[in-house]
């Protein structure tokens, strides 16, 4: 691994910050972020797209569920977005570049670019991002489930370093538009040929699957698994696994709750 990438997996990475809804810390704010930089986590955050091309820090496609807003993300300015507050706390949102202002470098980040799936991919929302990772003064990298917006970071450029997301694709509402063919090729990550992520991030419920464990024992690409919540699943982390992505416990205190 280059220095870069083993220091992104020195570390347990927050999921989406060390939050606590129950506490009013709600995931991927301002207050989520600090919380992990005050534990010495790496971070994982996610952006989506707002209608004039700027990452917006939030996991939802639509606001209802966490702000005091609706309608989508997409449709949305960034301006009009970030006068936004949180359901709780004192939050509003915010930006991928204000971000970056906060960490300053303090831990490392993993940027998740949510994918709308769209036939172009999302190309100029996902230059900006790498060009925004490229440009940070500190430990970062990319990661998505959509091949096509790592093959445009590829392209756009290749020393950010990228992942690919995934899990088991199963039959559902997550992949109802993908072929059995296609999600197939998602749970074995048989695009590794064209996206050539440089580490794999895949769900810790699905582990171990014969398409990440052979890009991780044989061509040693480093995996991270998502989401650990429970005991159990950090065990099953540590045996097929290099890293974890956790919420709901502190890694370093305890052991994650049992089932």
């Amino acid at each position: 691994m280059t220095p870069e990438l083993e220091a992104i997996f020195a570390r347990p990475i927050a999921h989406r910050g060390y939050h606590d809804a129950d506490n009013g810390v709600i995931e991927n704010t301002p207050t989520a972020i600090q919380h992990a930089i005050d534990k010495n986590f790496a971070i994982e955050v996610d952006v989506q797209e707002t209608a004039d091309g700027e990452a917006l820090v939030f996991h939802d496609y639509t606001l209802e569920r966490l702000a005091e807003g609706t309608g989508r993300v997409i449709d949305l300015a960034a301006s009009e977005l970030t006068s936004i507050h949180m359901k709780t706390g004192t939050d509003k949102l915010w930006l991928l570049k204000d971000l970056f202002d906060l960490v300053d470098g303090r831990v490392p980040l993993v940027v998740e670019i949510k994918s709308l799936m769209r036939r172009d991919a999302q190309m100029d929302f996902v230059r900006h991002v790498t060009d925004q990772v490229a440009g940070y003064k500190g430990p970062a990298c990319i990661k998505s489930f959509d091949p096509d917006m790592l093959s445009i970071a590829k392209a756009r450029n290749a020393s950010v370093l990228r992942g690919i997301v995934a899990d088991g694709a199963e039959p559902g509402p997550d992949y109802a538009r993908y072929s059995r063919v296609d999600r197939f090729i998602l749970r074995h990550i048989l695009h590794a040929p064209r996206t050539r992520p440089h580490f794999i991030s895949y769900g810790v419920k699905d582990l171990p699957k014969a398409g990440p464990s052979l890009l991780r024992s044989v061509f040693k690409v480093p995996l991270m698994s998502w989401t650990v919540r429970t005991t159990e699943q950090r065990e099953k982390a540590d045996r097929y696994a290099d890293q974890i992505v956790f919420e709901g416990f502190d890694p370093d205190k305890s052991a994650a709750r049992s089932l």
